[in-house]
């Protein structure tokens, strides 16, 4: 019979100590928060609500929290329990009030509940220090509370509790954070610093990023956060339309020395970086749409961080892609993606739909409407004549495998990301096939290039396609190509 340990015996005294200690208000709140984590329900019932109610950067971090939990949880079940077999306490010195009516008959060492608490916090953490902050109590409580309720030994779950903060760091190892994968600092741009936004001439799209509900204050937004700035809002009744606006507050702004300011979405982003790079001014950008792909690839996910670079005058060079219809010398620039084929259908029953249903409901109208009924385009491409169910072309590369891109790591890299789904005999269920197993790049419907510029002809006339989220047609061959760092951004920098 081996002796105990030291640890062990200081493991049993801890354990009594919490059993015979009065612990006020503990009993109506411990044995319900434990049995709420059973099977990581508590967790999975923040990481809904987070998605639900909250921002991209809610969603993310709800997502890093969740695959935090899960590799935690598959460690504890297949490693942890069966490598280290220890018997629950004894319940002789814990009241019966606290007892769960169901005992646990696995393993006491280490404890999953204590594991998964630390793993989803933690992952949470990664995103956002103050959630996390936010959330620890709770994972600290619901770590004691399996001692509390006697089904584990304060060793159980100091453990289970450093294998979920290992899990998270796994986690965080092969997905790295936005902030580790932050846009690189280069190349740096000048532009003024605008102390409380002064000399910043900001117009607000009060139409952009709107739901059902009450209209947001778009003017308050911004004086919220640069309280010198001047603002007009357009996109209402009694305010003036987009392209007026623009271009009366990039004039103000050349005349002060100062910049342009957009708030909005994409589709509005973009005509304020066409007004910005035509009249060579630094452009803020305020992510108030409803996806707002280009702030965010950008760095910029909240107000206060563009406020904040305004302020210090840190700013970027980026690039901007642009396409025209030959012999048309002027055509129009997209910062995020262009496409012919099946999106530019997808994103115009979306707008069909989302003011009535919500942008995610109509987004999933689209899909399935676009995949029942999509037909391929014949098209020529550099010269080559193809079939094409999709053509997408992002400004600077993409992240992410396939027809699926995430997001950009560089801003100013000086290629178009080119990728294009062939038509041909069951190509869609192949592609689909491809995605599902893993394996999208290898699929022979799918090709992709870089391409400082890219030539596209034969297409029938008034063919719709999409840009930055907006939908228009063009007639006659068009050509697409890069503008590198024509346009100065206000971004915070790495330091």
């Amino acid at each position: 019979m081996r002796t105990p340990t030291l640890l062990t015996h200081l493991d049993r005294w801890a354990f009594d100590r919490i059993a015979t200690r009065e612990w006020p208000g503990a009993q109506r709140v411990l044995p319900k928060l434990t049995r709420s984590a059973n099977h990581g329900l508590l967790w999975f019932g923040v990481a809904a609500g987070a998605a639900a109610l909250g921002g991209r950067p809610a969603r993310r971090a709800a997502v890093r929290g969740i695959a935090s939990l899960a590799v935690a949880s598959a460690t504890v079940n297949t490693l942890g329990k069966r490598s280290v077999r220890r018997a629950r306490p004894l319940l002789d010195a814990v009241p019966a009030m606290r007892r769960l009516h169901r005992q646990p008959f696995t393993s006491s060492f280490p404890s999953g509940h204590a594991a998964s608490a630390a793993a989803f916090v933690t992952g949470v953490a990664f995103e956002n220090k103050w959630w996390g902050l936010a959330l620890a109590p709770v994972a600290a409580s619901v770590a004691f509370s399996r001692v509390y309720t006697g089904v584990h030994y304060p060793g159980d779950v100091l453990a289970g509790a450093a294998l979920g903060v290992g899990a998270a760091f796994a986690v965080r190892g092969f997905a790295p954070t936005r902030a580790q994968l932050a846009p690189p600092a280069r190349p740096r741009a000048e532009a003024p610093a605008l102390p409380g936004g002064r000399g910043l001439f900001v117009v607000a799209n009060a139409g952009s990023g709107q739901r059902s509900g009450p209209r947001l204050d778009r003017a308050s937004e911004v004086y919220g956060v640069l309280p010198h700035a001047e603002v007009v809002v357009c996109g209402d009744p009694d305010g003036p339309p987009l392209d007026k606006a623009l271009e009366e507050a990039a004039e103000q702004a050349k005349a002060r020395g100062g910049a342009l300011g957009v708030l909005g979405g994409d589709g509005t982003v973009n005509a304020a970086a066409t007004v910005a790079v035509r009249h060579g001014l630094p452009l803020a950008v305020l992510p108030g749409g409803t996806l707002n792909h280009f702030a965010y690839d950008l760095g910029i996910e909240t107000y206060a961080e563009a406020a904040r670079a305004v302020e210090s005058g840190e700013a970027v060079a980026v690039d901007v892609a642009r396409f025209r219809a030959e012999p048309h010398q002027e055509g129009q620039r997209f910062l995020n993606t262009f496409s012919i084929g099946a999106y530019p259908e997808l994103v115009r029953i979306r707008e069909r739909w989302a003011h009535r249903i919500g942008a995610w409901p109509a987004g999933v109208l689209a899909a399935w409407e676009v995949l029942r009924t999509a037909a391929p385009l014949s098209m020529e491409i550099d010269g080559e004549r193809r079939s094409v169910w999709l053509l997408f072309v992002g400004n600077c590369q993409y992240r992410g495998l396939g027809t699926a891109p995430v997001r950009r790591h560089d801003l100013a890299d000086g290629v178009l990301d080119v990728r294009v789904v062939h038509g041909g005999r069951l190509a869609r269920t192949r592609l689909l096939a491809a995605a599902l197993l893993g394996t999208p790049r290898s699929s022979p419907v799918l090709g992709e290039a870089r391409l400082p510029r890219l030539r596209i002809g034969g297409l029938p006339d008034d063919v719709p396609l999409a840009f930055d989220g907006e939908v228009t047609t063009v007639n006659g061959e068009l050509a697409l190509e890069k503008n590198n760092e024509a346009l100065t951004v206000y971004r915070l920098l790495p330091t």
